[in-house]
């Protein structure tokens, strides 16, 4: 060591070490000088001993001066080798380097000063050391020291500058340098890393796009950085690298595509932006590509139509309708099942304009690929169905369109009802809120009659018995007032005299049993105005509650509707139409006259010309006669003929006896409900009462006056109601 120290004068030393700037400079030209006579002479063996004394006493010195003083003597060093420095750098270099993370800040700063004069002298093979300088420079680019990052900065432009020009540098092996810092969050290396991509990236031969993928995600963390500066070199980069790819013919559209649709959510609206932007071009450019990536595309596109901002919510409605007109079948990779549990999923979205197009999505995959959609079916059925309720009616026009679709097929036509009759069962506020919106369009999507048909069918055999009261009388409400079911009325209005219109008033008669009110305005639709007049004197007292006259009230006010504008104008002949003059006044004599519907009714019955009863003399007694209900039992032809006593083929054997009999029965077993209900209300609500008046009175005998009163209130039976002349 000694002998080496002797290479290096002990003033030359002194003044390395010196606190002063200018001393160390000028010790470090001594060196320079001395190093340039050895290199002459061909000392390559003094010429190691003297950089291993600059390393190790004065560069590794536990003095800062002497730090100081050691990287300006190692950089002067490679400038008295010139030619020569680059078979010294391992022994240099790797020092210098060492020296940017020292405590002192000054020593950093020499470090980049040497540095920078040591990367001049050897210019291209300064990239052997290209990683351990490139993470060097990208922790000193966030030093603390303002003069630091200074010096680090002015380094950092002349390593570009060697990249730039070196046939050496391998952009494969930086990549991986560059993805490990890309999620740092301090603005500076944020700043460093982006100048590091858009510079590289302008080297024609350095191909920066075939490793996007590696670095893209990075690149949109920066989008939201809190430093507009740092946004805006974000930008410019992704913008080039967009262009770049609309340019480029072969492209990874799928690893980006992932990425994208992550950035999709982000939290930051411009981040999210952007995202869509790229997808809609990846879209435009590389549909084909994207097949595998089609859901989670999809799954991106969705929420953002409904995001806040105006741009975003164009940008993914336009991508949304360019990816749905792309035409791809399962065999190209195309996942049905994925692209289906992406538009349930989104079913469930808060808003409106996102369920509306995860539907037509749905609906667009029956038209195109019925057959795999089917094979998903009971995945989605339930979902669907749950729609029913959705806030929005364009939600559920949408799902019954799609409803309607998957019921094309007769086995899933009869499931769609029953789980629609099921709904409607155990949500009564649907049937309330969306019960006439859902069947006048099932009415329109699928054929009315056979909508009417499968309803009637699964309501006949129902156990709830209020609640197919309640379907029965809101579908008879929507068979008047709807005008998707004129073409059905039109079909009732002949049941007297053709095959169809029997059928079907056949067909719906055995669950509107469940109504009163509903057989009366069927037979009414149906001008089985006889059979009504006999409907209206089978009701009993227990028939007549408040339910049955709200009914009564709506029925008398359609009756002054143009749907029933036939009936009025047939008022205009009692002679030909006895037994429905009969009908309106059974239902006049059922309302109590203060009511509004009274009135109406006997307004309407007053408007009848006296004239119109010449004629028909005979028939009309022959209504009014006083026929009683049991010899209308007796006297009513099996063979079907319903409006008169004798036989009538143009009835088309219309066995109303039997259609009688069936709405007693159903009648009966509604009647035996409300008196189950009604006994045990009482004897829950009195079970207190009847303890204590128990208890007072048990040691008591019955009085004689307590027997009578019991009595007195016992309800007649319903033979004494009748009465004699009944």
């Amino acid at each position: 060591m000694a002998d080496a120290l002797s290479l290096i004068p002990a003033a030359v030393q002194r003044n390395l070490s010196d606190k002063l700037y200018e001393k160390r400079k000028y010790a470090a030209l001594e060196i320079e000088n001395t190093v340039k006579n050895l290199a002459s002479a061909g000392d390559h063996e003094k010429l190691s001993k003297v950089i291993d004394i600059l390393v190790k006493e004065f560069a590794k010195s536990p003095q800062p001066n002497h730090r100081k003083g050691g990287v300006l003597a190692l950089a002067a060093v490679t400038v008295g080798l010139s030619s020569a420095a680059p078979q010294y750098l391992e022994q240099i270099v790797p020092p210098v380097i060492d020296s940017f993370l020292d405590q002192d800040s000054r020593v950093r700063y020499y470090a980049c000063e040497a540095l920078y004069n040591i990367a001049k002298i050897v210019r291209g093979e300064f990239i052997f050391f290209f990683n351990q300088i490139f993470d060097a420079l990208c922790k000193l680019s966030a030093d603390s020291d303002p003069s630091v990052q200074s010096a680090a900065h002015v380094l950092d432009g002349l390593v570009k500058d060697i990249v730039t020009e070196s046939d050496e540098f391998s952009v494969e092996e930086f990549i991986p340098l560059l993805k490990e810092r890309m999620n740092v969050l301090n603005p500076f290396v944020r700043r460093f890393l982006v100048e590091w991509i858009t510079v590289l990236d302008s080297v024609p031969d350095f191909d920066m796009l075939g490793f996007l993928p590696d670095f893209l995600d990075g690149l949109f963390n920066m989008l939201s950085d809190s430093s507009h500066e740092i946004r805006q070199h974000a930008v410019s980069a992704l913008s080039e690298f967009l262009q770049e790819i609309k340019n480029s013919p072969c492209v990874d559209y799928g690893r980006m595509a992932e990425i994208l649709v992550q950035r999709a959510s982000s939290p930051d609206e411009f981040t999210r932006l952007t995202a869509i932007t790229w997808i809609n071009e990846f879209v435009k450019l590389g549909g084909d590509q994207l097949v595998r990536y089609y859901a989670d595309i999809l799954g991106a596109i969705l929420p953002c139509i409904s995001d806040k901002n105006e741009e975003i919510r164009e940008v993914a409605r336009e991508t949304n309708e360019e990816l749905r007109s792309i035409h791809v079948e399962p065999s190209d990779g195309f996942d049905v099942g994925a692209i289906l549990s992406v538009a349930k999923r989104q079913l469930s979205s808060d808003h409106e304009a996102t369920r509306i197009e995860a539907l037509n999505w749905i609906s667009a995959l029956l038209n195109k690929h019925r057959a795999e959609v089917m094979c998903f079916l009971y995945d989605i059925f339930d979902t669907l169905l749950k729609a029913l309720s959705d806030s929005s009616d364009d939600v559920v026009l949408l799902v019954l369109e799609v409803h309607a679709g998957i019921a094309k097929d007769p086995q899933h036509f009869r499931h769609l009802i029953v789980f629609l009759i099921h709904n409607f069962r155990s949500d009564s506020s649907l049937l309330e809120r969306r019960g006439a919106l859902i069947i006048r369009r099932l009415c329109v999507l699928l054929d009315a009659e056979r909508v009417y048909r499968e309803l009637s069918t699964i309501l006949e055999g129902e156990d709830n018995l209020d609640f197919a009261s309640t379907m029965v009388q809101a579908l008879n409400l929507i068979l008047l007032t709807s005008s998707e079911l004129s073409k059905l009325r039109n079909i009732l209005r002949g049941s007297l005299v053709n095959r169809e219109g029997k059928e079907l008033l056949v067909a719906l008669y055995a669950s509107w049993c469940h109504s009163p009110m509903a057989i009366i305005s069927l037979c009414l639709l149906s001008q089985a105005y006889q059979h009504a007049s006999v409907v209206i004197q089978s009701l009993v007292e227990e028939d007549m509650n408040v339910k049955f006259f709200v009914q009564l009230d709506k029925l008398i006010r359609l009756l002054e509707t143009p749907i029933f504008a036939y009936l009025r104008l047939q008022l205009l002949e009692p002679g030909r139409y006895p037994w429905l003059l009969k009908t309106l006044y059974g239902l006049l004599m059922l309302l109590p006259q203060q009511s509004g519907a009274f009135r109406i009714l006997q307004t309407r019955l007053k408007t009848i010309p006296t004239y119109s009863f010449s004629g028909g003399g005979d028939q009309i007694s022959r209504a009014f006669s006083g026929v009683p209900f049991s010899q209308y039992m007796m006297h009513h032809h099996e063979d079907g003929d319903a409006e008169d006593y004798n036989v009538n083929s143009s009835h088309q054997g219309i066995n109303f006896a039997a259609r009688l009999q069936q709405f007693e029965n159903v009648q009966n077993q509604h009647r035996g409900q409300a008196r189950n209900k009604e006994n045990y209300s009482n004897s829950t609500s009195s079970s207190s009462t009847s303890k204590e008046v128990r208890t007072s009175k048990e040691q008591q005998p019955p009085s004689l006056t307590s027997l009578s009163l019991a009595e007195n209130n016992r309800p007649p039976a319903r033979s004494s109601r009748k009465g004699s002349g009944h």
